[in-house]
């Protein structure tokens, strides 16, 4: 082994074929520092937070986590992000609480004319109007031709007062209208759909539509004891205003043809509806929470004026 010079590249002493050899560079110090202190972070890691599959258990770590759940009661648990989650919806609680009382305070009239609670009640109630309405109604509340009303129109079959509003969120709603197929024949389930067509001012065969009228006030079909003898409805019972140009169940805009328009509205009539149902959410939500929620759909542009 010929004695290496010094300042000239170090190498491990080793050398093949003559002139093959194997150099000796040793890691910085500074990265050797930095390796060791990640190997102590995670050992102090593994001790403060789970991290170890014990048998059917695993290490639960020393941190903990205090909060409040749903019933009310107060929890120590170990970290976790179950727990983290429950934690920060304490806390966030805890900063809404002086905001949800001026509102529970205050009547909605006094909160429409509080720039501070307008302003509170379009953060909060998108919030809890996400995470509980916008599955059926949509994120902006137009809802589905369908299945769910629009809340941005002024089209309520309900009522769109602030205090129905709140009303049909605490309590539900269970809409319904019979199948008509059952009592009426082909002919007069066309002559029906022609009569409600032209109601709202589409295009329908005159004949037809003269039949249909007698159907509509007559005890055959009795539509106006719901609709009212004008077709306009009767929002104590939530049955739909049949003269504007707003439809929920029968999709009517987005038919191409005359034709087609009373078709979807016959099918309606012929099978009615059986799933105008809103559960009830005075039992999942607070009643601050709903009057929140109450003042935010009203303020989504379609609430009664």
């Amino acid at each position: 082994m010929s004695q290496q010079k010094p300042h000239s590249v170090q190498t491990t002493g080793h050398v093949w074929d003559d002139d093959l050899q194997e150099y000796s560079n040793p890691l910085p110090a500074w990265w050797l520092m930095g390796f060791y202190a990640t190997v102590v972070m995670s050992i102090i890691y593994w001790m403060i937070y789970p991290a170890w599959p014990v048998g059917k258990h695993f290490t639960t770590g020393f941190n903990t986590v205090k909060y409040v759940n749903d019933k009310g009661a107060e929890k120590s648990w170990h970290w976790n992000t179950r727990a983290q989650l429950m934690k920060d919806m304490n806390d966030a609680e805890q900063m809404q609480k002086p905001y949800f009382d001026k509102v529970t305070a205050a009547s909605f009239e006094q909160i429409s004319k509080d720039p501070e609670l307008t302003s509170f009640i379009n953060s909060a109630g998108k919030a809890i109007f996400s995470d509980n309405c916008a599955p059926c109604h949509q994120a902006g509340g137009q809802g589905k031709v369908g299945f769910f009303p629009n809340l941005t129109d002024d089209d309520w079959l309900y009522g769109g007062t602030h205090e129905k509003i709140q009303e049909t969120i605490a309590k539900g709603r269970n809409g319904y209208m019979p199948a008509f197929k059952e009592v009426l024949n082909n002919d007069q389930l066309d002559n029906l759909a022609n009569y409600v067509a032209s109601l709202s001012g589409e295009k329908a065969d005159a004949a037809k539509v003269k039949a249909g009228d007698a159907l509509f006030h007559g005890d055959a079909a009795a539509c106006y004891y719901c609709h009212d003898n004008s077709g306009k409805g009767r929002q104590v019972i939530g049955s739909a205003n049949l003269t504007d140009k707003i439809w929920l169940w029968a999709d009517v805009p987005s038919q191409d043809s005359d034709e087609k328009k009373v078709e979807v509205i016959r099918q309606v009539i012929a099978n009615g509806l059986n799933r105008g149902v809103m559960p009830a959410w005075e039992t999942r939500l607070k009643p601050e929470q709903i009057k929140l929620l109450s003042a935010y759909v009203y303020g989504l542009g379609g609430g009664a004026k």
